[in-house]
């Protein structure tokens, strides 16, 4: 029996309701490169734009969606104010933001802090980004957590089953182009940053891009986040991977006192990530 129209299922497995819709509208509304088109929300969702229209016409009747000339839409001034007074009141963040300052200042790299949602690591705050470098991922920006120096970080500090889990879930193709070829050698590379504190990612988001990142914990053990800095492979070399990874684990660890949690146990065996650059863990 054929699915009924404009009725997609979701990743679980169920139809998508009025708001499931609407959420997926909203979320592609505050993506980069607004104000939207109807027909490219409409594109982006998956949903027909009659659909996408009347979702946009409640959010705008909530302050939440803004209609512009030509058909085009931006986030709405409510909106931009809920998330502004969340974010103030965000403990993760308020910790994470000096934090990210001093460690912009001692490495003079780009310094960020992430969460995790479902397979996904949603980047919230971040530094100053150095004049030769542009992050890729802006505030509120998704990057899958085997693709990411923060999602890796925070992919060490789960628990194995709930990392195996995530890692199992991959689709065939989500290691196509992978610098690391394969699930098995993901697996490697988050035991070396659980042993050594610090997870180093060598491109396998953006070419030419190196980051270093530590994950945060909360007062029940669980992760929190992850502390990161990323800068051009050239300026973020493995000299200097040597010497900022341990940095990077001190401020994840600084968050994480702030929070109530102790930083994970490192490791002893095997060859770590710092090994690997040249550190003795």
């Amino acid at each position: 029996m054929a699915k009924t129209v404009n009725t997609p299922f979701s990743e679980q497995g169920r139809p998508k309701g009025p708001i499931d819709k609407a959420m997926e509208v909203l979320e592609a509304l505050v993506e980069p490169g607004g104000p939207h088109r109807l027909g490219d929300l409409a594109q982006r969702t998956g949903l027909t734009k009659p659909t996408v229209h009347r979702h946009l016409q409640t959010m705008a009747e909530f302050g939440f969606a803004q209609p512009l000339d030509g058909g085009r839409y931006q986030v709405g001034p409510r909106l931009l104010g809920l998330a502004a007074a969340a974010l103030h009141d965000d403990q993760d963040l308020r910790l994470a933001r000096p934090v990210l300052a001093e460690l912009h200042r001692r490495t003079g790299q780009f310094a960020h802090y992430a969460v995790r949602h479902g397979d996904d690591a949603v980047h919230l705050e971040q530094s100053e980004a150095p004049p030769e470098f542009r992050m890729g991922v802006p505030p509120g920006g998704r990057t899958p957590l085997h693709l990411s120096g923060v999602g890796l970080a925070m992919l060490s500090a789960l628990p194995p089953h709930e990392c195996a889990e995530v890692l199992d879930a991959l689709p065939p193709d989500a290691c196509d182009g992978h610098p690391l070829g394969d699930a098995a050698a993901i697996r490697a590379v988050l035991q070396e940053a659980a042993e050594v504190g610090y997870a180093v990612d060598d491109g396998y988001g953006e070419p030419d891009v190196r980051s270093v990142a530590a994950p945060v914990l909360d007062r029940a053990g669980h992760v929190a986040g992850a502390v990161g800095i990323s800068g051009l492979t050239f300026t973020l070399d493995e000299e200097s991977v040597r010497l900022f990874g341990p940095m990077v684990r001190a401020a994840a660890r600084a968050v994480s006192a702030g929070l109530g949690g102790r930083a994970p146990a490192l490791g002893v065996a095997g060859r770590t990530a710092g090994q690997r650059y040249g550190e003795r863990a």
